[in-house]
C-alpha cells in the first residue's frame, strides 16, 4: 500500500558532539519519501528516502556553508544521500526497527533505525495517519566525513558518532 508522507509534521534530524561537550542538532529541510506500507504486517513494507543535502539547517550559516563543503558533504559532486530500506520488522509492543542501505558521498553502509509505530488512527482530515519516532547511528568518518580538529586540551572539534533522529507521519486517503 502507498502512503503518503507529510513533510509538514516530519523531521530528518541528527545530532553530534561540539568539542567533545555538547551537541549540535541540524536537520534537512528537502527529502522525498517512496513509502510502501502495510501497518499490520511490516515485513512486507518498504521505504525509499533522498535526502537534498544542501538543504541542512543547523541554524549557523557558516556552519551550514561548511558542512557543504568538501570538507564534509561535498554538495557540489555529491547533491543527494540516499536511505534504501532492506528489511522493516515489528519488534513488539509498537517498536519497530527498519534496516537499510544508506549512502553518503557515494559510500554505502547499512543502518538499523529503531523507535516506535504509532497508529494507524482515523485522521479528522479524512483517511488514515500511521507516525513513526526512530533513532539510529552512524560513524560519520565510514562515510568519508573526516574533516576534524584536534583541540589543545585533547580530544577533536567534532564527535564520530552521529545520532540520526527521524519523526514522521504518513496518510493513506483511501482504503486498498
Amino acid at each position: 500500500m502507498s502512503w503518503n508522507f507529510d513533510a509538514a509534521h516530519s523531521k530528518i534530524g541528527f545530532a553530534v558532539r561540539h568539542m567533545m561537550i555538547s551537541k549540535v542538532r541540524g536537520d534537512f529541510k528537502e527529502f522525498d519519501v517512496d513509502l510502501r506500507l502495510d501497518p499490520h504486517n511490516l515485513e512486507d513494507s518498504s521505504v525509499s528516502v533522498t535526502v537534498q543535502v544542501d538543504s541542512i539547517d543547523t541554524n549557523n550559516a557558516d556552519r551550514d556553508g561548511h558542512l557543504r563543503s568538501a570538507d564534509f558533504f561535498a554538495t557540489d559532486e555529491y547533491p543527494t544521500m540516499t536511505f534504501e530500506s532492506t528489511g522493516f520488522r515489528d519488534a513488539g509492543d509498537g517498536d519497530v526497527e527498519i534496516t537499510g542501505d544508506l549512502t553518503i558521498k557515494g559510500t554505502t553502509h547499512e543502518i538499523t533505525l529503531t523507535g516506535e509505530q504509532l497508529g494507524p488512527v482515523k485522521s479528522p482530515f479524512g483517511g488514515k495517519s500511521v507516525g513513526y519516532s526512530l533513532t539510529g547511528e552512524l560513524d560519520r568518518e565510514a562515510f568519508g566525513l573526516t574533516w576534524n580538529q584536534a583541540m589543545e586540551t585533547g580530544g577533536v572539534l567534532v564527535g564520530k558518532k552521529v545520532e540520526i533522529v527521524v519523526e514522521a507521519e504518513v496518510t493513506k486517503a483511501d482504503e486498498e
